[in-house]
């Protein structure tokens, strides 16, 4: 027999409100992890512009050395 549905629960959300990484307001499940479209706009604007970057080393000697 199936079990009766329970009402009135606290259903845990599927991820935790952090804040948003360009306004620091509560994160928006629609948006994660931004609060609106307007910040994940933003970030991705910088990504596109190149204003994100990995650093890297100027010397190629000074990188460590990789093992193939």
């Amino acid at each position: 027999m199936a079990q009766p549905i329970k009402t009135g629960s606290k259903v845990e959300p599927l991820r935790k409100v952090r804040p948003c990484p360009e306004c620091n307001k509560p994160s928006q499940r629609e948006h994660y992890p931004f609060c609106s479209d307007r910040c994940r706009t933003i970030d991705l604007s910088r990504w596109l512009k190149g204003s994100y970057a990995i650093p890297v080393s100027d010397d190629e000697s000074k990188a460590d050395p990789t093992d193939d």
